[in-house]
C-alpha cells in the first residue's frame, strides 16, 4: 500500500485533483467529508462542538451551521485550536478505519487540506501539493464558490502559506492550468504513484 498524503491551499484545485486520481484508480479518504459525518447530527462530535462554541452554531435542522462556526473560527485562532482539538482525533481515527479497509496494493490517497499546518508530512509515503498563485485561488473563491472576498482573503491567510506547503511536496502539482492541462498532469502523477507503489 502506498499512502499518498494530499494537500494544497484552498481554491487551489485539491478537490479536482484528488478526483483525477480516483478516476485512474486511487482509493480516496477525504478528511473534510470524514470532518463533516463526525460532526453529524446525533454525534458526540457534534455534541463536543456545541458544547465548546454554543447553541448559535446550530442550524434550524439540529446540524452543525458551518459559515457561522466559520466566521467564529476563521476570525480567531484560539477558537480555531478549541473546534481542532475537537475534530481532529475523530477525524484521524476514522481516516485510519478505511486505511485498513483498503486493498494491500492500493494507492491511498488521503486529501488533508491542513497537512502542512498539522505537520502531518511524516504519516505519508510521499506529499502531493496541489499549487496554484494567490489571484487564481481568491478568484475561484469569490467566482466558483461565492465568497466574498474578504472572507477568502481571511480563510487563505489562516493556511500555512505557498512556500511552506511547497517546502514538504515529494510532488508539487501546478494548477493555473485549464482542466484539460490538468487532466494530463495528473496521469504522469499517477502513473508515479503507480510505479512507486510497486
Amino acid at each position: 500500500m502506498l499512502k499518498v498524503g494530499l494537500t494544497g491551499g484552498i481554491g487551489a484545485g485539491k478537490s479536482a485533483v484528488s478526483q483525477l486520481l480516483v478516476e485512474h484508480g486511487a482509493v480516496l479518504i477525504d478528511a473534510d467529508r470524514i470532518a463533516r459525518e463526525v460532526v453529524a447530527p446525533g454525534t458526540p462530535g457534534l455534541a463536543a462542538v456545541v458544547e465548546a462554541f454554543g447553541e448559535d452554531v446550530l442550524a434550524a435542522d439540529g446540524g452543525l451551521d458551518r459559515p457561522k462556526l466559520g466566521s467564529i473560527v476563521f476570525a480567531d485562532p484560539e477558537r480555531l485550536a478549541v473546534l481542532n482539538s475537537i475534530v481532529h482525533p475523530l477525524v484521524g481515527a476514522r481516516s485510519r478505519e478505511l486505511e485498513e479497509a483498503a486493498a494491500d496494493d492500493a494507492v491511498v490517497v488521503h486529501d488533508v487540506p491542513l497537512l502542512t499546518e498539522n505537520g502531518l508530512a511524516p504519516l505519508y509515503d510521499l506529499v502531493i501539493v496541489v499549487d496554484a498563485g494567490p489571484a487564481t485561488q481568491l478568484d475561484r473563491l469569490v467566482r466558483l464558490r461565492g465568497m466574498t472576498e474578504e472572507d477568502a482573503r481571511a480563510r487563505m491567510a489562516a493556511q500555512a502559506t505557498r512556500e511552506q506547503r511547497r517546502a514538504i511536496a515529494d510532488i508539487v502539482v501546478d494548477n493555473d492550468v485549464p482542466l484539460e492541462e490538468l487532466r494530463r498532469r495528473v496521469k504522469g502523477v499517477w502513473e508515479e504513484l503507480v510505479r512507486r507503489a510497486e
